[in-house]
Formats: structure tokens, C-alpha cells, sequence
């Protein structure tokens, strides 16, 4: 088993982990894609690795693709045997947890860096990114810039088409149900 270390810059998103499915992969490259317009066109902008305000509010678990997953475990897999055992512990607390905001498992809260940085599920890819019909955008800082009128020449992604896509990819389960298969 290989241990990849964490990368602590945005230069982790060159990391390309070997993807389980061709659809996955060319569905990360497109949103590689919109985050890579929108920064251009917004140095300042407020998502990227190491800002962690949405994985301290998750407003439900994260529902994750097989695809996702497998993709996903193969990031967990590469993890130090500390780390992966901490996130496994963390995610069966998700299970007794019944208020929300959810905090996220894969977070490591002492630098507020992702341990899954290059393996991380689409919905956390998009965040910050995308927008979805009658549910807006989800994070309050980047709303509030919208608000202001700072982002007015924003192109935002279209999540619903995301999520179109990634229903092409069939069966879809909570991050803890795939956890018991781990």
C-alpha cells in the first residue's frame, strides 16, 4: 500500500487519482473546467482546498455514486492507517448523530485540509461553483458577495445537470452505507 501525502495548496487538484470510470472522470474534468473560469475571472474567490466552511456544515450525509466511491476508497486506502481508522470512527459516529449541521470525517480539523483532497465526491467539487434551481448556492459567504452585487459577472454551473449526470451512474448510497463495506 502506497501513502500519499496530503498537499497543502490548491496545486493538489493536479493530482489526478486513477478514476473507476471513464463518466467520473470526464464529469471531474468539466468541473475542473467551471472552477478553473470562475478563479480566473475571481482570484479572490473564497472555495478552494483549505477553506473548509462547507465540511463544517453538511446539512445531511453525503449521498455518493458507486463511482464516487470507488473512487473515494481508493483515496482512504492510500491514507496512514492512523488517519483512515479516525475517519472510519468518525463516520459511524455519523450514525448516532442526529443533529445537524453535519461536520465532515473526511476534514482534518486540526489544519482544516480535506485527507481526501484529490479523491473528494462531486458535491464537493461543485460546492461554491454550481448553483441548483430553487436551492441557490449554499455557502452564506459567497452569497452574501452575491448579494452585494460582487459576483454579478459570475457564470455559475448548472448543478441539476450535474446531478443529471451523475444519475447516469446508477446507484446512489449514504456515505456511511458504503463505509460498512470498507
Amino acid at each position: 500500500m502506497t501513502t500519499r501525502s496530503r498537499a497543502t495548496n490548491d496545486s493538489a487538484t493536479d493530482m489526478k487519482p486513477k478514476m473507476p470510470l471513464p463518466v467520473l472522470e470526464q464529469l471531474h474534468a468539466d468541473i475542473d473546467e467551471r472552477v478553473r473560469l470562475v478563479r480566473d475571472g475571481h482570484p479572490d474567490w473564497l472555495c478552494r482546498m483549505g477553506c473548509s466552511g462547507c465540511c463544517h456544515r453538511l446539512a445531511e450525509i453525503p449521498r455518493l455514486t458507486a463511482a464516487e466511491w470507488a473512487c473515494l476508497r481508493q483515496g482512504l486506502i492510500e491514507l496512514p492507517e492512523e488517519q483512515r481508522d479516525q475517519i472510519i470512527d468518525e463516520v459511524k459516529a455519523l450514525n448516532e448523530q442526529t443533529s445537524r449541521p453535519i461536520l465532515c470525517p473526511m476534514l482534518n480539523q486540526a489544519d482544516g485540509l480535506c485527507r481526501v483532497y484529490p479523491y473528494r465526491p462531486v458535491a464537493c467539487r461543485t460546492y461554491g461553483y454550481y448553483v441548483q434551481r430553487d436551492k441557490g448556492l449554499y455557502c452564506r459567504e459567497i452569497e452574501a458577495r452575491v448579494d452585494a452585487g460582487v459576483l454579478d459577472t459570475v457564470v455559475w454551473g448548472n448543478h441539476d445537470a450535474v446531478d443529471r449526470r451523475l444519475e447516469q451512474m446508477g446507484e446512489t448510497r449514504e456515505l456511511t452505507e458504503w463505509f460498512r463495506e470498507f
